[in-house]
């Protein structure tokens, strides 16, 4: 980044979006490295379980249909009921890979890109060998994170459906009911929105610091204060990006292809495919320039060379580097 720290505060959505533009032009090679290796696999299960899953699931309908059609009790009604759980089996199995494989490939191409950008920030050389040899290791703390946020997004989606349940049985019939109804999901999307937004900067954190789990989540919290209206401008237009990619990936390819010919449902899958990585990329370069605006913002000091001795400690396997310097990278002007 050609900027200095102190002027990245001063970024705005679309300053935000040029600096990561920028970047990705200066990283075009190593990035496009990593897109085809870990974000271009990403894409296309994204993209392909939508496909697989509507498939197999309008075959369970139609084959749920036959077995209500069949007499109970005959060889027909018993095979078809057999047919039925153990398609269901299946659809679940599909789902369960699906989310490991999507959780896997993410948290590999998060750790690739904020590590490639990082060492762009501080000038470091970088190979897609040494950042295919990093990934591993900071994989790990990526994943504790992520155990973090999904625990925290489990008891808040628990407490939520004991507000409706609460809110069923007591003023749901109501004028009043309808109005707390409305509130209730207003203050559920507004909160929601923002643990997501503090799980993706606490991400970064648990690259670039000496922090990861409960305290990542804890540093990006600080940290996105004062920035928050800009980190959620920017994951709206992002996500309105991908919901609207999905339908059209649903309408063009997953319905359209029985009607529109493979042909045709190919090129637009293709399409779509191209766009999604697109997205995917620049959201997570744009996630490591946020996180770099919200610390100059903050005035918290990103010493470049102890931000360089962190990466190579990363790269080492190492992060006793960064705690003998008792975190200088984390230190106030």
């Amino acid at each position: 980044m050609e900027m200095e720290q102190e002027e990245l505060q001063f970024l705005g959505i679309f300053g935000i979006y040029r600096e990561s533009c920028k970047l990705i032009y200066k990283l075009r090679k190593i990035l496009t490295q990593i897109t085809l290796t870990l974000i271009l696999p990403l894409s296309f299960i994204i993209l392909a379980q939508e496909r697989v899953s509507q498939i197999l699931y309008w075959k369970i309908r139609f084959n749920e249909f036959r077995l209500h059609e069949s007499k109970l009790g005959t060889p027909r009604h018993d095979k078809l009921s057999d047919l039925v759980s153990t398609e269901w089996a299946e659809y679940v199995a599909l789902k369960l890979t699906y989310l490991a494989f999507v959780l896997v490939f993410s948290l590999l191409s998060t750790s690739a890109v904020v590590y490639t950008v990082a060492c762009a920030y501080t000038s470091r050389d970088i190979t897609f060998k040494k950042v295919m040899s990093v990934v591993p290791r900071v994989w790990k703390r990526l994943m504790i994170t992520f155990l973090c946020a999904f625990f925290a997004f489990f008891l808040y989606n628990v407490g939520f459906v004991l507000t409706l349940f609460i809110w069923s049985t007591t003023i749901s019939d109501s004028t009043a009911g309808i109005v707390v109804f409305i509130v209730i999901l207003i203050l559920y999307s507004v909160i929601f929105v923002y643990l997501t937004i503090v799980w993706q900067l606490a991400s970064v954190v648990s690259v670039l610091e000496d922090s990861y789990g409960i305290k990542a989540m804890i540093k990006s919290k600080s940290l996105i204060r004062g920035k928050m209206m800009v980190a959620i401008a920017i994951f709206f237009k992002l996500n309105v990006l991908i919901f609207a990619l999905n339908i059209f990936f649903k309408v063009f390819v997953v319905y359209g292809g029985f009607r529109g010919g493979w042909a045709r449902s190919l090129g637009f899958g293709a399409l779509c495919l191209l766009l999604l990585l697109i997205i995917i990329l620049f959201g997570l370069v744009v996630q490591t320039v946020v996180y770099l605006v919200c610390k100059s913002y903050h005035h918290e000091n990103i010493d470049k060379s102890a931000l360089s001795d962190h990466l190579e400690a990363v790269y080492l396997g190492d992060y006793v580097p960064l705690m003998a310097a008792k975190n200088v990278q984390m230190e106030d002007f």
